[in-house]
Parts: structure tokens; sequence; C-alpha cells
């Protein structure tokens, strides 16, 4: 809650706390662990058209840094990763989301005032509650997704898990 409160006072359009920050926290619950630090970073995703700038998510990260004492947090601008992955305009973060490897990844959580949580999920939450790693269907490359979920050595952390090759 404390992260997601520092992130809402960010003030960014169409932000969330995503990815492995949220999914791991639900998998440790899932598995009877206490809450446990298996994240490479904290990846803070948000869409503003109107400031493209990759400066801009460096000195956010290196806000949270400080405000946190935590070296792991990762701001992406998702209104610019297109151009990065090679696809096409992205709409809005969720949209973004869309083409994240695996479905149980493209998950994203934002706090509004009063403390009520929004979750952004293009593909829903079943997957992520029932322990099931699949490729997301709008990301299309299959041997990246297979040898990513592999190199991840989920698995080891989470056995519980059904890794559903692509």
């Amino acid at each position: 809650m404390q992260d997601l409160r520092l992130v809402r006072s960010l003030e960014l359009p169409d932000c969330y706390i995503g990815a492995g920050y949220i999914r791991n926290y639900i998998w440790d619950d899932l598995h009877g662990f206490t809450r446990r630090e298996l994240h490479s970073d904290i990846d803070v995703v948000y869409f503003d058209a109107a400031d493209l700038r990759e400066e801009r998510d460096y000195e956010l990260e290196q806000e949270l840094c400080t405000a946190t004492g935590n070296t792991k947090w990762s701001v992406k601008n998702q209104a610019r990763m297109h151009l990065r992955n090679g696809d096409m305009p992205y709409h809005s973060t969720e949209d973004a989301l869309r083409v994240w490897p695996e479905q149980v990844t493209a998950i994203g959580v934002q706090l509004h005032e009063g403390d009520q949580m929004k979750i952004c999920a293009p593909y829903g939450l079943e997957d992520l509650y029932a322990l099931v790693v699949r490729k997301s269907p709008a990301f299309l490359d299959a041997a990246y997704y297979n040898e990513r979920v592999c190199k991840k050595n989920w698995q080891q952390h989470w056995p519980k898990l059904t890794i559903v090759r692509a």
C-alpha cells in the first residue's frame, strides 16, 4: 500500500504498478509464503502521449528510489514503448499490457483517493489465481515466451504453477 500511495502521488496519467511486483505477491500468498522480494524491478507503467521523453522516466525512477531507498524502480511511459517493441502505437496502458509476454504478467494496480484499488488486467485474473502461466494472445513471439518462462525458473520458487508452453 505504501508503494501504491507513493506512485499515486506522482499524479501520472493512466498509471499502475504492474507485472511481477503484483504477480509475485499473489503467487506468494497462494503458496502460503510470507512476502518475499523475488522481483528484479518494480514496474511503474503510465500513458502520456504528450511527454515521450525517456529522461522523464529516469527522473521519476530517481524520485522513487530516493523516497524509498529501493533501487529496483522501473518507470516506463507506454505511449513510447511501441517503438521498442516494433508494434503499432498503443492507445492506453491497458492496450500496452495486452502485448506483454504472459497473461499473468499483464496486470497493473493503481490506488485512487480513499485507497480504493483499480485493477487493469486485459486478460482477467483467472490465470493469476489458478496459478497458470500462458502466453498472451497478442504476444506473437512464442520462442521468446518459451525461453523467458524457462529462464525465469518460476516453478522453482512457486511449485504449484502450471506453465503452458506456446
